[in-house]
Parts: C-alpha cells; structure tokens; sequence
C-alpha cells in the first residue's frame, strides 16, 4: 500500500470566467517562470478536485466541468483543471502566505500574465467562452 505525501498530491486549478475576464492569481514565491496561474491547490483526501479547485478561488463558484489534467511541465504535479461559474461574492486572496495578488484578464491580456502558453484544453475553452 502506498501513502500520498503532501509534495505528490494532485493539484486542482479553478479555470473563472465573469463576463470577458478569466481570473488569475499571482503566487508570493515563483516557481520558475510560473508566477501568474489560476487559483490552485491540493485535493485533499476527502474532496473532488471541482470542490479542491472551487476552495483555492476565495468566492463562492460551482465546478461546472473538467477541462483536462495533465503533469504541470514546471512543477511536476499533477493538475486538473476545472471550469468554475461564479455564483456569488466577489474574488479575494484565499491564502495571502501563498498568493500575492489577483486580476481579471481579458483573453488578449492573458500573455501578459502566462507568456509560456496554456494547456491546449484550457486554451480551447477560454478561446471559445472569452471570444464568442
């Protein structure tokens, strides 16, 4: 039997759109290049990764779908990616020793903020909720 060790847990990222912005978190520490990302963490045992994605965005959002999962090229980790609905509130830090800041990027802006390209899947999704 093997034991998951905080450092392998999968990671789940909260892909928020409100209207013609996505929402993106800045990390306090960077990881590599990775400094802008959407709001992520660690599913614990006891969650799914909508309700882990859905906890690290500070407001309340409603999972709507998995966009994909994959090895994050910087980390390691493993991620998935979930396409959240806000439904209520308005987007604060949730973990002010982990996240330094947050915007709402237009989908023009997001290069800006992740110069390294999203994964294809995330990309897709984006490009078809932001520019329809």
């Amino acid at each position: 039997m093997s034991v998951t060790t905080e450092a392998q847990k999968a990671v789940a990222a909260a892909v928020v759109v409100r209207g013609e912005r996505v929402l993106l978190v800045r990390r306090r520490v960077a990881e590599g290049a990775l400094s802008w990302q959407f709001p992520a963490g660690k599913i614990e045992s006891e969650e799914t990764p909508g309700e882990a994605a859905a906890r690290e965005t500070g407001f309340l959002v409603v999972p709507q779908s998995v966009l994909g999962q994959r090895v994050h090229p910087m980390t390691g980790r493993e991620i998935h990616y979930i396409a959240c609905r806000p439904v209520g509130g308005r987007a604060v830090v949730a973990s002010a020793d982990e996240v330094a800041g947050l915007a709402w990027a237009m989908h023009g802006e997001i290069p800006q903020y992740v110069p390294y390209g999203l994964f294809g899947p995330v990309q897709n999704y984006l490009d078809e909720v932001l520019l329809s």
